[in-house]
């Protein structure tokens, strides 16, 4: 393992519950109501994929214009949120800690967009971070492998050297497919069991040497490529 790759949306701090606050707001502005399900589906999505599932969903016509204007009123209103501060998830700051005291390079690597992720690592602190990987840099966001694979290389190590901590399917899938080995931690969504990931339930839960382990299992199993 000679990287960590981090998502920061319900990995790393808890933010999906602000979403929850966010995109709840976007509906009543659109006049409708968010249901739980439709929540569930756009947890992990890309901010195009969101927005795009926001109007399906209310049988709104796609129009680019409102489309894009919707996209900049949920991240001006979930960075009101952010500014508030990130709680974080349990046993991640203790885990983030202990990578940067050994030296151990980390990338973080979300689908949320860039100014929104600088107000982010404003709680986080942007010094465990060698790079950071947004959403809005890469051709396709997560669940396409893009990211992880701009993440590794920004870092100059194979993906397969690297050990990526997700909490949704959306990532897992990105990370995997990228040829990471996945620790998949869920938050608010259950994530389905595999063969080419270790799922627990909490960061509490794991030391460096864990996550090393984690890897080595991994990598032994299924060779250079996880996916």
């Amino acid at each position: 393992m000679q990287a960590v790759l981090w998502d920061m949306d319900g990995t790393l701090v808890d933010s999906e519950k602000l979403w929850d606050i966010s995109l709840a707001a976007l509906y009543a502005e659109l006049g409708g109501e968010l249901r739980p399900e439709v929540r569930v589906s756009m947890v992990g999505s890309s901010a195009e994929n969101t927005i795009r599932t926001v109007y399906t969903d209310l049988g709104l016509e796609h129009d680019p214009r409102s489309m894009a204007e919707s996209d900049r009123w949920l991240h001006a209103y979930t960075a009101e949120l952010f500014d508030g501060g990130l709680p974080w998830c349990e046993g991640a700051h203790e885990l983030l800690e202990a990578l940067a005291a050994e030296g151990t390079p980390m990338t973080l690597v979300t689908n949320t967009q860039r100014f929104l992720t600088d107000r982010a690592l404003h709680s986080i602190g942007r010094h465990y971070f060698s790079a950071t990987v947004c959403g809005d840099e890469v051709p396709r966001g997560k669940p396409a492998p893009d990211a992880y694979r701009r993440a590794a290389a920004l870092l100059g190590v194979a993906p397969a050297a690297c050990l990526a901590i997700e909490d949704s399917v959306t990532g897992t899938v990105a990370a995997e497919s990228a040829g990471c080995a996945v620790l998949v931690v869920p938050n608010d969504v259950a994530v389905p069991v595999g063969p080419r990931r270790v799922q627990i339930s909490s960061l509490a839960e794991v030391d460096v040497a864990g996550l090393r382990s984690i890897h080595s299992q991994l990598i032994s199993q299924f060779g250079e490529r996880t996916a």
